[in-house]
């Protein structure tokens, strides 16, 4: 068995009480690996701020959800768009995707024109990395949240900055 793993041995009859499968059930939800659900992201206007971010990833339509406009990723996590009328203040969003995704997207960010850099401090405008042996490259959304598509996951190739 590995680190982690839990093994939960039941010997069942048709004596047992009614609840044993709720019992299970219970088991199973205590040992359920911990899984990102979900952020909130603020934006000036949510719907055009949702439809940017699924549009330049190829992402389905967003939905609604009460005050939230979201954004769901193929693992299920969603960005949870919000209207706000307040200050914001930008985050980072990172997306790791395939080589064909990278090409996709990042053709969508040059055709349009957005600006895009290697570099989340922005010092190396018009350039992709390599990082890890892969490919890797930030944008802003509307409300100046910064986006980064990569094709492998950090440390993954032994890059260590």
């Amino acid at each position: 068995m590995l680190a982690g793993q839990h093994v939960i041995s039941v010997t069942a009859s048709s004596e047992m009480a009614a609840d044993t499968k709720t019992t299970l059930s219970l088991a199973r939800e205590e040992y359920m690996a911990i899984q990102f659900n979900h952020t909130i992201v603020l934006a000036r206007d949510s719907q055009a701020s949702a439809t940017f971010l699924a549009d330049m990833l190829g992402l389905p339509s967003p939905t609604r959800w009460g005050p939230f406009v979201m954004v769901t990723t193929e693992n299920g996590a969603n960005l949870d768009y919000m209207d706000t009328a307040g200050h914001i203040t930008p985050q980072h969003y990172a997306f790791l995707i395939s080589e064909s995704e990278f090409d996709e997207i990042f053709a969508r960010v040059r055709e349009r024109n957005l600006p895009y850099w290697a570099d989340p401090g922005q010092t190396q405008a018009g350039a992709i990395n390599h990082h890890d042996g892969g490919r890797g490259a930030y944008f802003k959304d509307p409300n100046g949240h910064l986006l980064e598509i990569i094709t492998r996951a950090y440390g993954s190739g032994g890059w260590n900055p």
